[in-house]
């Protein structure tokens, strides 16, 4: 079976979106936002959702690495480049008549590669949301504490309070920010991959 050669540029895309992440990263370090951040969250949620989006970064990063060699194993006539690859074991199995559920099989396979990383997006969604409860909780505390309405005393009791505020806020900034682009890169490579697909598809049909 022969695959037409298509342009696929996944892990130059991957890179380039990795890159600018970066860029912001250390522009927000940079400017201080991160350590102001770090220093009013005292539940430390914010600290727990940036490490899980950063480890998931690297993961979707390798995963991009990897489906970019899938298709370009596929589309390369060198047998040592697509020797190891999942799109490979289709090649060898041909067959006409079996050849739509390889595609199906070979979906699935690559897909279900994404799945750990739309399971991690809803995950910092949800710290986002469990930082604005604590939040919450943190700001109502002080509140039974009130015995007169001192001035001095509705001071310390709005300080107290916006320690909460600032616990709810940042965490549920940083929890709504992380998981929209981790989603944004898994899409991207939902995207791709279906692409692929349908192309690989396209020939099969052409073919028979």
């Amino acid at each position: 079976m022969l695959i037409a050669k298509k342009n696929n540029n996944l892990f130059l895309k991957s890179s380039t979106i990795l890159g600018l992440i970066v860029f912001v990263v250390y522009l927000i370090f940079d400017l201080g936002l991160l350590s102001l951040i770090m220093s009013s969250d005292k539940s430390r949620i914010s600290l727990v959702i940036l490490s899980i989006y950063l480890v998931a970064s690297l993961h979707w990063y390798y995963l991009s690495f990897s489906l970019d060699r899938e298709i370009e194993g596929l589309y390369s006539d060198s047998e040592k480049t697509s020797a190891s690859l999942i799109v490979s074991k289709f090649l060898k199995l041909g067959g006409k008549d079996r050849t739509k559920d390889y595609l199906s099989l070979l979906e699935d396979e690559l897909s279900n590669r994404h799945a750990l990383g739309y399971m991690v997006v809803d995950i910092l969604l949800k710290l986002g949301l469990t930082g604005t409860v604590i939040g919450f909780i943190l700001m109502l505390i002080p509140i039974g504490e009130i015995k007169d309405f001192d001035p001095q005393v509705i001071q310390q009791l709005l300080s107290k309070m916006s320690g909460g505020m600032a616990v709810a806020l940042y965490t549920t900034l940083t929890g709504l920010i992380t998981s929209i682009l981790l989603k944004l890169q898994y899409f991207l490579l939902d995207s791709n991959l279906t692409s692929f697909i349908n192309h690989l598809s396209s020939r099969v049909l052409d073919e028979e």
